[in-house]
């Protein structure tokens, strides 16, 4: 772009109030006597013929890219990437945590909720440490999948509803039943209680959901013993990828047509995509195949994601 001496004048000095001095563009416009617009117009052309270039230095600057390439790739109302650089794992879970419950908190704020969701994990058992205390009264806490047992306790949706609460100040409910029983015919006696048919029936009605991924090859339910090697064999025969309060799914996003999944305690992934906000919390690139599948199975409206798994699915694409 080809810019005469005097216009180019005029260029570098409507720039330099503006970018330099702080001038505002009505304040320009009475000193140089035109309209703002045309200081608006103005200050577009030193742009364009690179009179000024415009720098953000900052290393958030990087992953607020990112965040708007999965936007953009996967139809999110919204992600967070949590930046990693010089990170060990057990920051970067921390740090996650930070973030979503920052995000959470913020949310909740904006937004009427008087169910809230939650399933289980270590990731979320991180959000739920790092959650500020204040004020929900009006709110109730809804754990999205069963969790029994002494193992593991802290990471149980139960028990994250438990300490949530007490974090807001608010109410939650108890889902007294395990995430995966012995046989259907099990389960179907249980969720035919009243005690937790009601549960699950208020689950249904929460909105806004706050989930974690798992990859059932290298998580929380083979370490507590939920799953045998037997079950991961026919798992990975089936394509299984990852799982959502304990109800597996295949590279699609589609729930894969095993036992396994007859005999979970957990609100149907089907009534999930009817919850208002689905707010998915992943930290782990081990997790990348299972986030990819759930974004393309329509689960998720939110992200909250560490910055190497968000490279991994952005590169996967």
């Amino acid at each position: 772009m080809v810019v005469g001496w005097e216009e180019r004048r005029q260029l570098v000095k409507v720039a330099n109030l503006y970018y330099m001095d702080g001038w505002t563009q009505e304040q320009i416009a009475k000193k140089v006597g035109v309209s703002r617009p045309i200081v608006s117009r103005i200050l577009q052309k030193a742009r364009d013929s690179k009179v000024v270039e415009v720098y953000i230095k900052d290393e958030n600057i990087h992953t607020v890219g990112l965040e708007q390439q999965l936007e953009k790739c996967y139809g999110l109302k919204d992600s967070i990437v949590v930046p990693t650089i010089g990170l060990t794992t057990d920051m970067i879970k921390k740090a996650v945590g930070q973030a979503s419950a920052y995000y959470l908190s913020k949310h909740l704020k904006k937004m009427n909720v008087s169910q809230l969701g939650i399933s289980w994990g270590s990731t979320l058992a991180e959000l739920v440490k790092e959650y500020p205390f204040e004020r929900k009264e009006q709110m109730n806490i809804v754990p999205l999948v069963g969790g029994m047992g002494t193992q593991r306790v802290e990471i149980h949706a139960n028990q994250l509803a438990y300490e949530l609460a007490k974090k807001m100040n608010c109410t939650c409910s108890y889902l007294y039943a395990p995430a995966i029983v012995e046989t259907k015919e099990l389960k179907e006696r249980l969720v035919s209680m009243r005690e937790i048919s009601s549960v699950l029936e208020e689950g249904k009605k929460v909105d806004v959901a706050l989930i974690g991924l798992g990859n059932p090859y290298r998580g929380s339910m083979r370490k507590l013993g939920y799953l045998k090697d037997n079950d991961l064999k026919q798992l990975r025969k089936l394509g299984v990828v990852g799982d959502i309060g304990s109800r597996f799914f295949d590279e699609s996003g589609v729930v894969v047509n095993h036992s396994l999944n007859d005999k979970v305690i957990a609100l149907p992934l089907e009534q999930l995509k009817k919850v208002k906000e689905v707010i998915g919390v992943v930290e782990g690139t081990h997790k990348m195949e299972s986030t990819q599948a759930a974004l393309k199975g329509n689960y998720l409206d939110v992200l909250i994601i560490d910055e190497q798994t968000a490279l991994a699915l952005l590169e996967a694409k």
